[in-house]
């Protein structure tokens, strides 16, 4: 029996064109097309952290969900109206085709022609291993009815933080007076992941004209035992420190809660930035918005601080 391809990387291999043997002789063969495979799931989830190798593949690495269906390749590249764009596909990126030796081949409408071996490594994960470059990415397969919004959210918050120009305070609540009551705009670019700007310019200001009038870094951190919230630490460049609990209220809005005023505050996002086939965007700033791509990004395991 000639195995074509590993379809399961198992103590039991099953190849995409595989039967079951039993003393060396063949009784009963169960096709399984590589084209059931990919088409199986509506939603393959990238799980970016687990990519392995030294080379990249362009569109897979800013998408966060990709889709094969019926010769069609669909991206889903932001966070933000995920499960509504495209009819929770995405958008059409370019097209694919499948092959029963298990390669398969996509043509990305920029980005060009991919062959991938397909490895599947449990019954709703898939490795591409790309056979000219060295890279390999995980797929992990959903219905759109089962996609786990929650997970791709909190694992991807900081790529959700960028795709708004701001973030203005809409609301705030409970608490004490203190210095961040001041700040009106938050800003989180895709510069290292790690930048953000503040403003105190009055509320409604235009996106576009909103005077940022202070800089630094920022770092989330995991809590342990939480899956949906994170640790989101605000250092300014001018010395001074915030804290706060991060929750996603929704794809247009989050919560801080202050840890030094127990102040609650509301942050609302002005200013989608659709990140399309090559990185472009549709809204200003344009320069800061192209070639976005998600990177391995690690974080650190904290125990959620004992509340004022």
């Amino acid at each position: 029996m000639k195995t074509l391809k590993l379809l399961f990387a198992l103590i039991i291999s099953v190849s995409i064109t595989s039967c079951v043997v039993v003393n060396d002789d063949p009784i009963i063969d169960n096709y399984v097309s590589l084209e059931e495979v990919v088409g199986g799931y509506d939603l393959w989830y990238v799980d970016y952290h687990r990519t392995t190798g030294t080379a990249e593949i362009p569109y897979l690495s800013k998408a966060f969900t990709v889709s094969f269906f019926n010769g069609a390749l669909y991206a889903n590249n932001n966070i933000v109206d995920i499960g509504h764009t495209g009819n929770g596909l995405g958008i059409h990126v370019g097209s694919y085709r499948t092959y029963n030796d298990g390669v398969l081949e996509t043509r990305h409408n920029l980005d060009g022609n991919y062959s991938f071996e397909v490895v599947q490594i449990s019954a709703n994960e898939i490795r591409l291993n790309d056979l000219q470059r060295n890279v390999s990415y995980i797929l992990v397969g959903y219905q759109r009815s089962n996609f786990d919004y929650d997970m791709l959210f909190y694992d991807n918050i900081e790529y959700f933080l960028q795709e708004y120009v701001a973030w203005e305070r809409t609301g705030a609540a409970n608490g004490t007076a203190n210095p961040f009551d001041s700040e009106h705009f938050l800003q989180f670019t895709p510069e290292n992941n790690t930048t953000f700007y503040s403003s105190h310019d009055s509320f409604g200001t235009n996106v576009d004209l909103i005077n940022w009038d202070y800089v630094g870094s920022y770092q989330v951190d995991d809590i342990i035992d939480y899956d949906d919230l994170k640790f989101l630490t605000l250092y300014y460049d001018g010395g001074d420190t915030e804290e706060f609990e991060l929750s996603v209220i929704n794809d247009g809005a989050i919560e801080l809660f202050h840890l030094n005023s127990n102040t609650t505050y509301v942050f609302t996002g002005r200013g989608f930035i659709q990140y399309l086939k090559g990185g472009d965007a549709n809204t200003k700033p344009a320069v800061r918005n192209s070639g976005r791509k998600r990177t391995k990004i690690e974080r650190k395991k904290i125990n959620r601080r004992v509340l004022k």
